[in-house]
């Protein structure tokens, strides 16, 4: 099966777009055509946080983020995230992840999706 790597940069209590980036990875997987994997760098970390109302279009991450969830595997947090402090109370099942195992996932999939 492909595999698609969804990358999202931007903070999720500015922006709208890691909302909207979690909308469409658990729609494109759900269509069972392609393997979702997600990886949050830098300030998306703050997607994963325990209290969704803090960010931007938060009806996506409480809508989308179980769908995600429900597959199993862990959503990748870069460890360029500065403040792991707000994932400890995450609900979600995460792995924080070095530069070397970013690159490994790169190789590890066929199609990109950078938010």
């Amino acid at each position: 099966m492909n595999r698609t790597l969804v990358t999202i940069g931007s903070d999720p209590r500015t922006s709208p777009r890691p909302a909207e980036a979690i909308r469409i990875a658990a729609g494109a997987g759900s269509w069972k055509k392609t393997e979702i994997s997600l990886l949050l760098r830098g300030p998306a970390g703050h997607a994963l946080s325990e209290f969704a109302d803090e960010l931007v279009d938060e009806d996506n991450f409480n809508r989308y983020l179980p769908i995600i969830a429900e597959w199993g595997r862990p959503i990748y947090v870069g460890e360029d995230f500065e403040d792991m402090d707000v994932l400890r109370d995450s609900p979600w099942k995460y792995e924080v992840v070095s530069a070397a195992k970013i690159a490994q996932l790169y190789l590890e999939h066929d199609s990109f999706i950078q938010m």
